[in-house]
């Protein structure tokens, strides 16, 4: 019997599909696709930014998801503890794959926990916490760059190819940063073992003459008015390679240059009072104590060093002249331990301010960083001056410097061709005293190395 018109054309589609199967092969029993729970970690659970900074630092976050590609998890910011400081609407990731780099922008000083998601296929995450902590915005902020890691920087030298070794006087580690951006040292070397010492050196200044790096600490008493022998110390590193593949290699120490300088001081009528400025019970930081902050060679010298003292001033009352002792020796001092030679004494006029830093460049021409001998709280005023490193030759006032913001400057890495208009020159804050987040802790004082920093800022000088 014929089939009706409607059945026959069933019959058609089902054949028609068993057909199409056929040409697709056997076909597999349905199953769910079985994925693992994500993994996320963090570079660093710290992180410190600041209010309208450039260039802050990043976390580094990696992912993954067993059974799933990397570019297909996601990751964000889920929530946050104080969105007044940050919130998730401020954390920004960047890049695909098992690796991001993520940064934050905060709103306000202070503090915010922020909770970091990844989320994976199946319906899986996982979170981690980074801990954000942000200080206020600053004067020449798009100019501005923090060196975390330590907030004590004291001086510095260029090390080639927009990098620079820094110094700290809470501890006896010198830092490698990429000063174009803002973040952790690339590399640290702590020179305390091979120096023998076990407290802080005080690292002030800084000198570089070809491969070779000379340091000096503060030679002065503690903040107490103690004597402690290995603030007493001058030291060479030899440097190989430059910017980022830079290498430090301590070669050199002597521990009695202070004993020197008071004992020519004493053979000349205690003209500047070093023997005094030293005892016992003097606190180092006064108008007649006894501190140096400033390194660097003479005028076409690779012997001869000028030591800048930030006390005392000479006369030591306001309005004194700043002092620079120069060591003709001083290669041998601080390479080989040789007695230092002390030359003739130069006083400058800094407008009633003292050294903090001199740096000069491969033509003579200075920079020197003044400032009060006890401005530790940033309340004095400070100014850039340039000098050609002769005696008898009055520096000239470059600019006043911004002391509105926390910290003190007290570092110079280089200098440019001051002839040139529009060069800049590279200037480092010691924020060690700081109350950089708004909660009264010293920056110091913090708990974690991640939120301690520096500030870093490029000056306009040529010209």
């Amino acid at each position: 019997m014929p089939h009706p018109p409607v059945l026959r054309r069933r019959t058609g589609a089902a054949a028609a599909g068993a057909l199409a199967l056929a040409a697709l092969g056997p076909v597999a029993p349905a199953h769910a696709a079985s994925y693992g729970t994500p993994t996320i970690t963090l570079s660093a659970g710290y992180l410190s930014g600041a209010v309208g900074a450039t260039g802050d630092p990043a976390v580094t976050v990696t992912v993954a998801q067993s059974g799933a590609d990397a570019g297909s998890l996601g990751v964000a910011a889920s929530a946050s503890s104080r969105a007044s400081v940050a919130g998730t609407g401020d954390v920004t990731v960047t890049g695909t794959g098992a690796t991001r780099q993520l940064r934050v922008a905060a709103h306000a000083r202070g503090y915010a926990d922020l909770t970091i998601k990844v989320t994976g296929l199946g319906g899986k995450s996982a979170t981690k916490t980074l801990r954000f902590a942000a200080s206020a915005a600053v004067q020449n902020a798009s100019d501005t760059r923090y060196l975390t890691g330590s907030s004590d920087s004291s001086a510095a030298v260029d090390a080639g190819d927009g990098y620079a070794v820094v110094a700290d006087d809470e501890s006896n580690t010198l830092r490698l940063y990429d000063r174009s951006s803002s973040g952790a040292p690339v590399r640290t070397w702590d020179v305390a073992s091979a120096l023998g010492v076990s407290k802080e050196i005080d690292i002030e200044g800084a000198a570089r003459v070809g491969d070779t790096v000379y340091w000096t600490g503060s030679l002065g008493n503690n903040k107490d008015g103690e004597y402690k022998a290995d603030r007493n110390t001058v030291f060479t590193t030899t440097v190989s390679g430059s910017g980022a593949t830079t290498r430090l290699t301590v070669t050199g120490s002597y521990k009695r240059l202070r004993g020197d300088l008071v004992a020519w001081d004493k053979a000349n009528g205690n003209r500047y009072g070093f023997a005094a400025g030293t005892a016992d019970g003097e606190a180092p930081k006064q108008i007649d104590g006894f501190n140096i902050e400033g390194l660097e060679f003479a005028p076409g010298s690779t012997t001869t060093a000028y030591l800048g003292f930030r006390a005392p001033l000479v006369r030591p009352e306001p309005g004194g002249k700043a002092l620079i002792v120069p060591v003709t020796n001083f290669d041998k001092v601080a390479g080989s331990g040789a007695k230092a030679v002390i030359g003739t004494p130069i006083e400058l006029d800094l407008g009633g301010l003292s050294i903090r830093d001199i740096r000069k460049n491969s033509a003579d021409q200075y920079l020197i960083v003044a400032g009060s001998w006890a401005a530790d709280d940033n309340s004095d005023p400070y100014a850039l001056y340039s000098w050609d490193g002769v005696a008898g030759h009055a520096p000239q006032k470059r600019l006043d410097l911004p002391t509105a913001d926390p910290g003190g400057w007290e570092a110079v890495v280089g200098v440019p061709d001051l002839n040139t208009p529009g060069a800049r020159a590279l200037l480092i804050t010691d924020a060690g005293s700081a109350d950089l987040y708004g909660d009264g802790t010293e920056a110091k004082d913090l708990d974690h190395a991640e939120w301690k920093k520096s500030r870093a800022t490029w000056f306009t000088v040529g010209g």
